[in-house]
């Protein structure tokens, strides 16, 4: 460990431009649950059956219930301190970027949280799935914050676009669903000309978000990868951190100065 924590500290400080790449993982320390598998199961229901456009447009009391009870769960957690690392680093070094999969919006709390006195923050993060904070129309694609509060009495009762009064969804990518090109086409881009990606917490398998860190690599840029388990990208990083990401990142990222 000690080895490869050398290594990545090496390869951080001949970096100029980074992406940090980050998946469920790093959210777990938050105590944020992955509602996959066995322990996602809600009300005899997998997400797999409640998060698509077609069991919105055929039930969206049960899916609006869903989402309302999951921003409760969320919004019991806060950042840790990988959200926290990677926050400051973003906020001090303007070519960091932080790209995450995650739709839990604990970068963004970890970027406003840093800094306080700046808005919008300079760390707010590239979200490739959205956000459950958000909601978004489904007749005219607004965005509005969310409300934690979901009256699901009736189809009446369910958020509405301030601007058409159009049914609100949660404004996350479902499956069978696209990402938003022009979100993607900045994170791809930006991936493409980073020197260094950090790979953080992310299994590496839904795509195309795990691809991203493919396009600094094909550019030879070399990648950090800090993860429990290993993944399909673990042969290809330069180094490997097989721990959990807070404790590494606070390690990692402490005292970093890319003007040496």
């Amino acid at each position: 460990m000690n080895e490869e924590l050398e290594q990545a500290q090496t390869l951080l400080r001949a970096a100029r431009s980074i992406v940090a790449v980050t998946g469920a993982g790093i959210s777990a320390e938050s105590g944020v649950p992955t509602f996959r598998g066995s322990k996602g199961l809600w009300k005899s229901y997998q997400p797999e059956e409640l998060a698509t456009p077609e069991a919105f447009a055929r039930d969206p009391l049960t899916v609006w219930e869903w989402y309302g009870w999951r921003r409760g769960l969320i919004a019991t957690c806060s950042p840790n301190s990988g959200h926290r690392a990677l926050a400051r680093l973003a906020l001090s070094h303007p070519e960091v970027t932080i790209i995450t999969q995650n739709v839990d919006g604990l970068h963004v709390r970890a970027a406003q949280e840093e800094a306080a006195d700046i808005d919008p923050s300079p760390a707010l993060p590239i979200e490739l799935h959205g956000s459950i904070d958000r909601d978004r129309c489904s007749a005219c694609d607004a965005r509005q914050p969310g409300s934690q509060e979901i009256d699901i009495t009736s189809i009446d009762t369910l958020p509405r676009c301030d601007r058409c009064s159009g049914l609100m969804r949660p404004d996350v990518v479902w499956f069978g669903e696209a990402l938003d090109e022009m979100v993607l086409d900045r994170a791809f881009t930006l991936a493409h000309s980073a020197d260094l990606c950090f790979v953080v917490g992310t299994s590496a398998l839904v795509h195309p978000a795990a691809s991203v860190p493919l396009a600094t690599l094909h550019n030879g840029g070399k990648l950090i990868e800090i993860n429990i388990q290993e993944t399909a990208l673990t042969p290809y990083a330069s180094a490997t951190l097989a721990a959990p990401a807070g404790s590494v990142l606070t390690t990692l990222l402490s005292g970093y100065d890319n003007s040496a």
